[in-house]
């Protein structure tokens, strides 16, 4: 009985390899076509990117990432209300991260070559601007979800907010708002981590939410 098992188990492990390498192989030719397209034009001026095979033009287009993971398994009702909990706060604060680190990214290209007065002088002015256009809008984040935003601001960034806070405005301004934080309950040095399994589960939901899977 166990060698018949046994056996099935290998035909249907047999069958499943075939089946992905056929996919893989048939992927392997569409991403090769993908590569050779050229790029074409409709009447009303529309760029398509297109391959010409045996005298017939295709049109070509990138298939996004798709995520697969092991479904979740919720010991209990408390822990599936959390679990969804943390998909709203990652789609909330999701499109904050990439801006901050879009931001962040700009001002170390306009700083570049300005020396240590200019370079605090331009951002005094850019913090007012900053302030007086999001800060409306921040204010409506819950602590929770600003806990978040400081997590997928490293994520993003490779900083945590306190370091960005100290190399943008300086020591002093960073130990006042991590204090700030602190007594909110928050912690402006608090990070990504890959091994934590709070944080696998962030990782997951936002790879699923880039994706247009979640």
């Amino acid at each position: 009985m166990l060698y018949l098992q046994n056996r099935d188990a290998f035909i249907v492990s047999n069958i499943m390899t075939k089946r992905i390498l056929h996919i893989l192989s048939i992927l392997s030719v569409f991403f090769c076509s993908v590569c050779n397209a050229s790029e074409i034009k409709n009447e009303e001026g529309t760029v398509f990117r297109a391959i010409v095979e045996n005298g017939d033009t295709i049109l070509v287009a990138g298939l996004p990432n798709l995520y697969v993971f092991p479904p979740l398994e919720f010991k209990n009702e408390k822990q599936e209300k959390f679990y969804w909990r943390t998909v709203r706060d990652v789609k909330r604060t999701l499109p904050w991260a990439k801006l901050i680190g879009s931001m962040l990214k700009d001002l170390h290209a306009q700083m570049e070559g300005m020396s240590d007065k200019e370079k605090k002088a331009f951002m005094k002015q850019k913090e007012d601007e900053i302030y007086k256009q999001y800060e409306p809008m921040l204010k409506k984040l819950s602590l929770r979800q600003g806990k978040m935003l400081i997590t997928l601001v490293d994520r993003e960034c490779d900083m945590t907010g306190y370091e960005i806070v100290k190399e943008l405005r300086g020591g002093f301004r960073a130990f006042f708002w991590q204090g700030f934080a602190k007594i909110l309950g928050a912690d402006l040095k608090s990070g990504f981590d890959e091994t934590k399994e709070e944080h696998q589960i962030v990782n997951r939901i936002i790879l699923l939410v880039e994706s247009g899977q979640l």
